[in-house]
């Protein structure tokens, strides 16, 4: 059995209680045979500045880089909103993405049966949706030079960000997109804005070009942001997989993540390239944010945080069919009528975050025996 390595920053509010949850799922595979995960936990975030005095410390970045992946809760909290801004929680996380090169943010945006009447939209339009957002992450305008606020005195100042990309860092997470669209209904939607932006002008003919080059197999269109935004909430369905830039996915992937009625469902991963002896660098957390208002009475839903795991599973460790297994037991779940306070329906049993992670253990067990037998 191939052994792995992964790091778990738990973070702030309610991160330590979610990725408890997945804890308890790693160490229930590796009791069962299936997996040989070993765990190493650290901090990051608020956590790491009361430790540390920064959000990520060289010694936990360290334990990354050596990790088959990450897995993290969430950062931030009021506790931390007067510390210095290079040091809030937050840039302990965009540090990490950054000296890890995670370049392609994938978040998928995915109702459950059983959820379909959390959404805020009707559910003929949002049921069965299964959308795929592989966001750049590691360039764009939040990255790109110069920046800053200047100070134009006369009481005026002026604050400059740049967009910019290359033609090699748009090739990249182009072809992350469309290997995944392979995978699934093979139609690729790149959102840009080539209209009024030189940087999307390049965007929209580089993905062409790489299109044409080695995925005309898939079906590729180019859609304007603002209209993308827009298709997102008319007609959902039409999408499988959207590849954008750092800034656009950012907004689109979040109003993609509200079509499902609830962010304590949705897992994301952020992923890097492939060195010479094929390791990849990874990250898998959930959307959610760290909630310090429930944080530490057991209201948390853990299941994106789960289902983040269930990603790494698929991703990092090539087990597929475990990956599958998580899954179908978080809708199994789902379908009994389980629900922790931010989904509870009137006729759903309400249970703690502790629950509703045992209750996936006892699904997942059930699926391992099944597909032993």
């Amino acid at each position: 059995m191939t052994k792995h390595s992964v790091v778990i920053l738990p973070g702030d509010g309610i991160g330590p209680e979610v990725m408890g949850e997945v804890a308890k799922i790693i160490h229930f595979l590796n009791e069962t045979g299936e997996t040989d995960i070993a765990i190493t936990d650290d901090c990051i975030g608020g956590a790491a500045i009361d430790k540390h005095g920064v959000p990520l410390a060289d010694s936990t970045l360290d334990q990354c880089r050596g990790a088959d992946c990450v897995l993290l809760g969430a950062v931030g909290g009021p506790k931390w909103d007067k510390v210095d801004y290079n040091i809030r929680p937050e840039a302990g996380l965009l540090k990490l993405r950054k000296e890890l090169e995670l370049f392609a943010n994938l978040r998928p945006a995915i109702v459950f049966d059983a959820l379909v009447g959390a959404s805020t939209l009707k559910e003929d339009i949002v049921r069965g949706l299964d959308i795929l957002i592989v966001r750049e992450l590691t360039g764009g305008v939040y990255f790109g030079e110069p920046r800053g606020i200047t100070d134009l005195g006369n009481g005026q100042r002026r604050g400059v960000n740049t967009q910019v990309y290359t033609t090699s860092e748009i090739h990249r997470v182009g072809r992350v997109a469309f290997e995944l669209a392979r995978k699934r209904g093979n139609k690729v939607t790149s959102c840009e804005k080539a209209n009024v932006m030189e940087s999307g002008k390049l965007w929209r003919e580089d993905i062409t070009a790489l299109h044409t080059s080695d995925y005309s197999d898939v079906t590729l269109e180019h859609m304007y942001a603002d209209n993308c935004a827009m298709q997102l909430l008319r007609n959902p369905r039409q999408f499988d997989v959207i590849v954008t830039d750092n800034l656009f996915g950012d907004i689109l992937s979040d109003e993609a993540a509200m079509l499902t009625g609830s962010l304590g469902m949705l897992p994301s991963a952020s992923l890097g390239a492939r060195d010479a002896h094929g390791k990849q660098p990874a990250l898998y957390e959930p959307v959610h944010g760290s909630a310090p208002d429930i944080a530490g009475q057991g209201k948390a839903n853990p299941l994106a945080a789960i289902l983040s795991f269930a990603m790494a599973l698929r991703y990092s460790f090539d087990r597929g069919d475990l990956a599958d297994a998580l899954e179908a037991s978080v809708q199994s779940v789902l379908n009994a009528g389980t629900r922790t306070a931010d989904i509870a329906e009137k006729t759903s049993k309400t249970v703690t975050t502790s629950q509703m992670g045992d209750a996936v253990i006892t699904a997942f067990e059930s699926a391992l025996k099944r597909k032993a037998a």
